[in-house]
């Protein structure tokens, strides 16, 4: 049997904790739900889990912080909820690390859908059971762009002969980007090919983590054609 994918849930709100776990777990997650954010960061040290959810709000240690401290030791991916569409609650949430963001009040097929979509762009199987590995890239080798070097056999990225330390999902961003050096890319098309979103999605997501990437390897690296989307300099 194949072994179940482990969801760390951080809600302090009894009725939405409660609500969300037992719909997790009937579609054969399993869930580690704890009140607030100190609980979850000592949680996911002891459990390791496949994925953290975690409220911007709870007591103790706040979500982006949290996010902050998770980032810190691991490149799990996190999905933040957020009551409020506000952007501010977003960007720092995304700022932090995370992947990916649910607004609250949300429909519990909604949150599945999300959850899967990120777990299959972190190579596990899009239901509640794990996947032992990720897809590799069709095409392997090592594609040269100035002082960016992107080893796609073994997934590794160097800026200048030294190592860049990227997440998963800014790693299958930049491969989306090195597919296509001098293309326009659309946040559209980026939420449709990294995100995996089958629906309108937030393009603050994609502005963020193009900024964040941005930071690993090189400002002018990545150029934004302002009203279409970016592309990676030749």
């Amino acid at each position: 049997m194949a072994e179940q994918t482990h969801v760390l849930f951080v809600e302090d709100d009894d009725v939405i904790r409660e609500a969300t776990q037992l719909a997790l777990e009937r579609v054969g997650f399993a869930v580690t739900a704890m009140p607030d954010g100190l609980s979850g960061l000592e949680a996911f040290r002891c459990d390791r889990p496949d994925i953290a959810l975690l409220d911007v709000m709870v007591p103790g240690l706040d979500g982006v912080s949290l996010c902050r401290r998770i980032r810190d030791e691991s490149t799990v991916p996190v999905i933040m909820l957020s009551a409020r569409a506000d952007a501010i609650d977003v960007v720092l949430g995304l700022e932090a690390g995370a992947d990916d963001y649910v607004t609250k009040p949300f429909d519990g097929a909604v949150l599945v859908a999300r959850i899967r979509a990120v777990l299959r762009r972190f190579g596990h199987a899009g239901g509640g059971a794990r996947q032992e590995e990720a897809a590799a890239p069709a095409e392997g080798g090592v594609l040269t762009f100035g002082e960016l070097e992107i080893d796609t056999d073994g997934m590794e990225v160097r800026r200048s002969g030294r190592p860049v330390a990227l997440t998963p999902t800014e790693m299958r961003l930049l491969l989306e980007f090195s597919t296509a050096p001098g293309t326009v890319l659309s946040r559209d098309k980026l939420l449709e090919r990294v995100w995996d979103y089958g629906w309108g999605g937030d393009t603050r997501v994609v502005d963020v983590h193009v900024q964040r990437l941005r930071t690993k390897i090189g400002q002018d690296r990545i150029e934004t054609v302002r009203g279409f989307g970016y592309k990676l300099k030749p």
